[in-house]
């Protein structure tokens, strides 16, 4: 190869995210939120899974800041998102724009995939509507017989047109069985084919209660029905899909009544019907145009300065969430090399030292005292023993037994009658006391 064309890392994800944004459009996802974190910059990450995969999320301030739903780790919620490419990282992520918990949120979300589809296969199509007929002698009603809304069209139409005849097709218009009886009832209308026009509608109500005028089979009913019908779901505000498919939607039952019914001034129905021409041309351009204005501002989206300041919000929140986690570790790495120092300094203390040294003194003198008992024991018993052998062996013992001892006069113990004369004068000691007396007499032995 020859010259070839060598990217650079910046260069490669700046492309690469560059043509994720191009490439698709905002789009919907349902799962699991983990590791959310609500950054000081008051921008949302987070993670969305399910039981096979995730993929990372960001939802800046602009975006959350009016939001009712705060997520929590667990929740299985629903987003709208674009997809992108966090370039410091190379990670392809995905920008949040609106959130919700799944529920009601699901059925939003079925409700515009089910719609795209009947949308992208012509059934809104204008072209394929039929008009109103002018003259209308039977109107055919596909609804409760017992609600409000039966009770406000024949209502009006006894107003305003009372030689209308009223054939009511009744049919549940809530619950699980309600579709498949709405499908029914129009069948039969479409067998009878006794009708100029059918309407078929209810009162207003949550999302739920008009779910079954959202069933694709019901839809694609209405769609075919060879005989003009007007779908009046709800109040003006509420939206079902048999409205777009139908040939005319009304705001209301009472409405509806009114567009069959014919006018005192046929002006006036005449500018009503190209009212409601225009509007459905108005809104088959306007569908039309939409995919390529998104295009467009996807496109100017991509190119916008504020992508870039989003890229480099993220890394700035990246990054202080790493200061964040380093200071924390900084200080837990302190706080531990702390605790070790003063657990050392309290084992080499003086006063744990002295402790120690006095504990051991103790013990000192409590052995120096129990040696000295038993030397002082020992010795006692030395002293019995010897005292015992002294006194075998004392003069005194000797005296006990009935014997003295004779001093003379010089106090020297007389032992042999030799040392004595007549007339001398000795002491003599007993075992008790002592006494003096005379030598009178000797005898030799």
């Amino acid at each position: 190869m020859q010259n070839p064309d060598i990217y650079t890392v910046s260069r490669l994800n700046s492309e690469v995210r560059l043509t994720l944004e191009l490439q698709f459009q905002t789009l919907w996802l349902q799962g699991e939120v983990s590791n959310f974190v609500a950054a000081a910059s008051g921008h949302w990450y987070f993670s969305l899974k399910d039981s096979a995969a995730q993929v990372k999320c960001a939802m800046f301030k602009m975006a959350n800041r009016n939001s009712t739903f705060r997520p929590q780790n667990g929740q299985q919620v629903l987003i709208r998102a674009r997809i992108s490419v966090y370039e410091p990282r190379g990670e392809y992520q995905l920008l949040a724009e609106f959130i919700e918990s799944a529920g009601a949120g699901l059925l939003k979300q079925q409700f515009e995939q089910l719609k795209a589809k009947l949308q992208a296969e012509g059934l809104f199509d204008p072209a394929n509507k039929k008009p109103l007929p002018v003259q209308v002698q039977r109107v055919g009603i596909i609804t409760s017989p017992t609600g409000a809304a039966v009770r406000d069209i024949v209502t009006v139409l006894k107003r305003r047109a009372p030689g209308i005849e009223v054939i009511i097709y009744p049919s549940q218009v809530q619950g699980d069985s309600a579709a498949t009886q709405l499908r029914n009832m129009l069948s039969t209308a479409i067998r009878r084919n006794e009708v100029d026009v059918l309407i078929i509608g209810r009162g207003g109500g949550s999302l739920e209660d008009l779910w079954c005028f959202n069933d694709e089979l019901l839809c694609r009913a209405v769609a075919a029905c060879p005989i003009p019908i007007v779908s009046a779901v709800g109040h003006e505000i509420d939206f079902a899909l048999t409205d777009f498919v139908a040939d005319m939607r009304a705001p209301t039952p009472s409405a509806a009544a009114e567009l069959v019914s014919p006018d005192q001034s046929h002006l006036l129905e005449r500018i009503s019907r190209l009212r409601s021409a225009l509007i459905q041309a108005q809104r088959a351009r306007m569908q039309q145009v939409a995919p390529k204005l998104i295009n467009l501002s996807q496109r100017l989206l991509a190119l916008h300065p504020k992508r870039r300041l989003e890229q480099q919000q993220q890394r700035l929140d990246e990054l202080q969430l790493r200061l964040t986690a380093s200071i924390k570790r900084n200080i837990l790495s302190a706080q531990q090399q702390q605790q070790y120092l003063d657990k050392s300094l309290r084992q080499l203390s003086p006063g744990k030292v002295l402790t120690q040294q006095k504990q051991y003194i103790s013990q000192l003198e409590q052995r120096l005292k129990q040696a000295q008992q038993q030397q002082l024991k020992q010795h006692k018993q030395r002293l019995a023993q010897l005292g015992s052998q002294l006194n075998t062996v004392s003069p005194l013992a000797t005296l006990a037994r009935g014997y003295s001892i004779t001093f003379d006069e010089k106090q020297q113990v007389v032992t042999n009658s030799s040392q004595l004369k007549a007339g001398d004068k000795v002491a003599i000691k007993l075992a008790e006391g002592r006494f003096d007396a005379q030598v009178t007499k000797l005898n030799e032995v």
